[in-house]
C-alpha cells in the first residue's frame, strides 16, 4: 500500500469518529506569475466567514491530501514552477478541531489523528517544487504548523494572532511545530513561542513579531498581502531574490535554551502538567535535525496526551470560556435590558476609579465620580484621566478619542445634580452593610425611577443591602475582580427581590465591558471567594495547629496553581481576607474559622507573609515570630488532602444550595476570576480526577467525558 493510500484510509478511519466535522476544503487554482510562470495556490476555506474560522479535522486533511495528490502530480509532470497555501479572508487557519479530539476513546485513534496530520503536512516538503505558506490571517496550532512544512513563509502586518497554543491547553504542537520550529529559528526562540507564551495565557503574536522572529520571510501590508506575496513569490523563483536565514546555533545556546524552558515551566505548573516538559523533551532532542525521529515523537506525545486528564479538562476549559461565557445559564432574556447612556460611581477610591475606567472606555457614555470630600473626587477623575493618557503614549487610543474620553469623566460632590440622569449607578465604598445601605439610600432619592443600583460588594448581601430601599428589585450585585481591567470575571448577584428588567440591564452591560458575566445566587462570599476563602482558611488552620509555613505552601504545589496560597494572600491584602473569613465565619461557623494568626499579622500592619528584598519571596521572620502554632504536624500530602476535601465539600454544598446553575460555573468562575489553569479544568475536573469528589460528595460532580476520556 503506498503512502497516500494508506493515509487517505488512516484519515477515512477517523472521519468515521468525527461525523460533526465542519469541513475545511482545499481550493486549488492556478496563476500566471510574471517572470517566474504557471503557480498552483491551494486555499483554505471551510465555507463560512471569519466568525467560524478554518480548522483541521479528519475529512479537512483529507481534502488537503487530495489537493496535494494534484499539485503533486503537476509539479512531478513540470506543469507548474511553485505551489502557495493560504487561507479565506482573516483566517489562515486555526489548527485541529477540538470537537474531534474529546470523542476519541482510544490511544490507537489519537495516534492516528496525529500522524494523519504529519502523512499530509509533510508532503508540501517532499514536492519537485518549492512550496510557499502566505499567513494572510489568524493561525494557531496546525495553522502554523503547516506553515512550517512549506519552503517559504509570509506574514501580514495584519495578522491579529499567531500562536503554538498547545502546551496552554495539555497538549504539544504535535504537527511538526516542536520538531521543524526550533530548526528554522533556534531552540530559544522556538521555547519562547511553544512553553513561555503558550504557559502566559495563551500569549499571541502579530504579523511584525513572526517576521521579526524569522518564522516569515518576508511582511506585507494587509490590504493587498496576497497580491505582494505572489509577486515576492516570482521574484524567488526567478532568482531575483535569495531568501537569507539566520544560522541555528547546535551546540551549547540549545541545550540553555531547554533548560530555560524547564525553568519556566516549573515555576508556571510545578510539574503538574506533563504538556510542557513532553514538548521540550522534543525541542531537546530535535537538536540533531533528525525530522523523522522528532515527528514520530511528536505523535506520541500527542497520543499520549490526548488519552491523559489534563488535556480533556484543557479543552472543557476552553469550551467554558469561548461558548459557556457567551451564554450566561439563568441569564433573563436580553430584550428586557434597559439601555445605558451615563453611568455613576459612588466612591473615587483605587477601585472606584478604574471601575470609572472601564466603563468610560467600554461604554462610551458620560461617567461621573462622587465622594464625600472634592480631594478624594479630583483625585479619583485624575487617576482616570491619567490612564487614559497612558493609552495614548502606548498608542492604544489617538488624541481624539483620549480627548474625548477625558471630557466623559467627571467629579461631583453632589449625588443628585451627578446621579439625577443617571442609568446605571454603582457603589465601590467600604465593605461595611451600614455604609452600603446608607449609600444607597441617598442613591434611590435622587436617581431616576428606572435606574439600576449596582454593588461591588465581595462578601456582603445584596438582599440585605437592598432591604430598606423603597425599589428593591432594582438593585443587583456587580461584583468585578482586581486588577479590574485584566480579570475577565464579573459575578452578577441576583438579590431576593431584583426584577428580571434589572438583571437583563446588568448582563447587557457586562458584555458592553466585555467581561464574563455568570449569574449568582445572593450567599454570603458568592463562588470565587467563598471557594478561595475555604481553601486559604484550610491551609491557615494546618499552619495554627503547628504545620510549617513552608511545608502548607508546598503541599499545594501539585496543582500547579498560578501562585502560592500565602503569595495568593498578599495580592488580596491580609485585612480583605481577615474581613471575607469573618463575613464567612459568621454564616458558616462550622466550616469558616477566623484564624488568630491571620489577625495578628493584620493587626501588626502587615501586608503578608513575605518580604522581596532579595528579589524572591522569602518568610518575613516578623510575622513567623507572631505566629502561635500547636504540635500538629502534618505531611504535605496529608495538608493537600484536607484542603481539597475542604474545596470539595464547599463546591457540593454551593452546588446544592443553588449558588451557580451547575458545577460548569464554579469552573468558569475559577478560571476567569482567580486565574486557576486550564489543566485544573477550574477545579471539579481535577477533583473527579483525583477521587475526591466521589470521597468527599459520593459522586462526580461532572459527567463522565465531560472534561475527561468517554467511556
Amino acid at each position: 500500500m503506498s503512502t497516500t493510500t494508506a493515509t487517505t484510509e488512516l484519515l477515512r478511519g477517523a472521519a468515521e469518529l468525527f461525523p460533526d466535522e465542519v469541513v475545511t476544503q482545499a481550493h486549488v487554482r492556478h496563476l500566471d506569475l510574471p517572470g517566474a510562470g504557471r503557480f498552483a495556490l491551494i486555499t483554505l476555506d471551510n465555507g463560512f466567514d471569519h466568525t467560524k474560522p478554518t480548522t483541521f479535522g479528519p475529512q479537512s486533511l483529507a481534502n488537503l491530501n487530495a489537493a496535494i495528490d494534484q499539485v503533486e502530480k503537476e509539479a512531478a509532470d513540470g506543469e507548474i514552477v511553485g505551489v502557495g497555501l493560504t487561507g479565506k479572508p482573516f483566517i489562515f487557519a486555526v489548527g485541529a478541531d477540538l470537537k474531534g479530539v474529546e470523542l476519541l476513546k482510544r490511544h490507537e485513534d489519537a495516534l492516528a489523528i496525529g500522524k494523519g496530520g504529519h502523512d499530509v503536512f509533510k508532503r508540501l516538503s517532499q514536492l519537485a517544487v518549492p512550496t510557499f505558506a502566505y499567513y494572510n490571517g489568524a493561525a494557531m496550532g496546525g495553522g502554523v504548523e503547516v506553515g512550517l512544512h512549506c519552503t517559504y513563509r509570509t506574514v501580514s502586518k495584519a495578522l491579529p494572532a499567531f500562536a503554538l497554543p498547545e502546551v496552554f491547553l495539555g497538549l504539544v504542537p504535535g504537527w511538526g511545530g516542536c520538531t521543524l520550529l526550533p530548526n528554522l529559528v533556534g531552540a530559544d526562540r522556538a521555547v519562547s513561542v511553544i512553553i513561555e507564551n503558550a504557559l502566559n495565557q495563551n500569549r499571541q503574536l502579530k504579523g511584525q513579531q513572526v517576521f521579526d522572529l524569522g518564522i516569515a520571510d518576508a511582511l506585507f501590508e494587509g490590504a493587498d498581502f496576497l497580491e505582494r506575496s505572489l509577486l515576492w513569490t516570482a521574484s524567488v523563483l526567478s532568482g531575483e531574490v535569495e531568501v537569507a536565514r539566520a544560522e541555528v546555533d547546535r551546540g551549547e545556546a540549545w541545550d540553555a535554551a531547554v533548560e530555560r524552558g524547564r525553568t519556566f515551566a516549573d515555576a508556571k505548573v510545578h510539574g503538574a502538567a506533563p504538556a510542557a516538559y513532553r514538548a521540550l523533551d522534543i525541542i531537546a532532542a530535535a537538536k540533531n535535525g533528525d525530522l523523522r525521529q522528532g515527528f514520530d515523537a511528536e505523535d506520541q506525545a500527542l497520543a499520549d496526551l490526548i488519552m491523559g486528564g489534563e488535556l480533556r479538562s484543557g479543552i472543557y476549559a476552553f469550551n467554558l470560556v469561548q461558548k459557556r461565557a457567551k451564554r450566561p445559564a439563568g441569564a433573563p432574556d436580553k430584550s428586557l435590558a434597559r439601555p445605558v447612556t451615563k453611568v455613576g460611581v459612588v466612591g473615587a477610591g483605587l477601585m472606584a476609579s478604574q471601575l470609572a475606567l472601564l466603563f468610560v472606555r467600554r461604554l462610551q457614555v458620560p461617567v461621573v465620580l462622587t465622594d464625600i470630600d472634592q480631594e478624594r473626587v479630583d483625585k479619583g477623575v485624575a487617576y482616570v484621566h491619567g490612564e487614559i493618557d497612558k493609552l495614548l503614549l502606548k498608542g492604544r487610543v489617538n488624541q481624539d478619542q483620549a480627548n474625548r474620553l477625558k471630557g466623559q469623566v467627571t467629579g461631583s460632590l453632589d449625588k443628585a445634580a451627578a446621579f439625577g440622569d443617571a442609568d446605571f449607578v454603582i457603589e465601590a465604598v467600604f465593605e461595611e452593610m451600614g455604609v452600603k445601605q446608607k449609600v444607597f439610600a441617598e442613591v434611590e432619592a435622587v436617581v431616576p425611577a428606572h435606574a439600576i443600583l449596582a454593588t461591588n460588594t465581595s462578601s456582603l448581601s445584596v438582599s440585605e443591602m437592598a432591604s430598606q430601599l423603597s425599589h428593591p428589585e432594582r438593585v443587583v450585585g456587580f461584583h468585578f475582580f482586581n486588577p479590574v481591567a485584566i480579570l475577565p470575571l464579573l459575578e452578577i448577584v441576583r438579590g431576593e427581590r431584583t426584577d428580571d428588567a434589572s438583571l437583563a440591564t446588568a448582563f447587557a452591560v457586562a458584555k458592553s465591558l466585555k467581561k464574563t458575566a455568570v449569574l449568582v445566587k445572593d450567599a454570603p462570599a458568592f463562588v470565587v471567594n467563598r471557594i478561595l476563602t475555604r481553601f486559604m482558611g484550610e491551609i491557615q488552620n494546618v499552619i495554627d495547629e503547628g504545620t510549617p509555613v513552608a511545608t502548607a505552601e508546598r503541599a499545594i504545589e501539585p496543582l500547579g496553581l498560578p501562585m502560592s496560597p500565602l503569595v495568593l494572600l498578599e495580592l488580596v491584602g491580609p485585612a480583605i481576607g481577615l474581613h471575607v473569613s469573618e463575613t464567612l465565619n459568621r454564616a458558616f461557623p462550622d466550616r469558616f474559622t477566623v484564624s488568630p494568626n491571620l489577625k495578628a499579622v493584620v493587626e501588626a500592619g502587615k501586608r503578608g507573609f513575605y518580604v522581596h528584598d532579595s528579589g524572591k519571596p522569602e518568610l518575613d521572620p516578623e510575622v513567623l515570630a507572631l505566629l502561635k502554632q500547636g504540635d500538629s504536624v502534618l505531611s504535605e500530602e496529608q495538608v493537600r488532602e484536607r484542603v481539597l476535601d475542604a474545596v470539595a465539600q464547599e463546591i457540593d454544598l454551593m452546588l446544592k444550595e443553588g449558588v451557580v446553575a451547575e458545577a460548569q460555573d464554579i469552573d468558569l468562575c475559577l478560571i476567569t476570576g482567580a486565574g486557576w489553569p486550564f489543566h485544573l479544568g477550574g477545579i471539579t475536573p481535577y477533583l473527579d480526577r483525583a477521587g475526591v469528589s466521589e470521597r468527599v460528595a459520593g459522586k462526580r460532580f461532572l459527567a463522565p467525558g465531560l472534561a475527561s476520556v468517554p467511556a
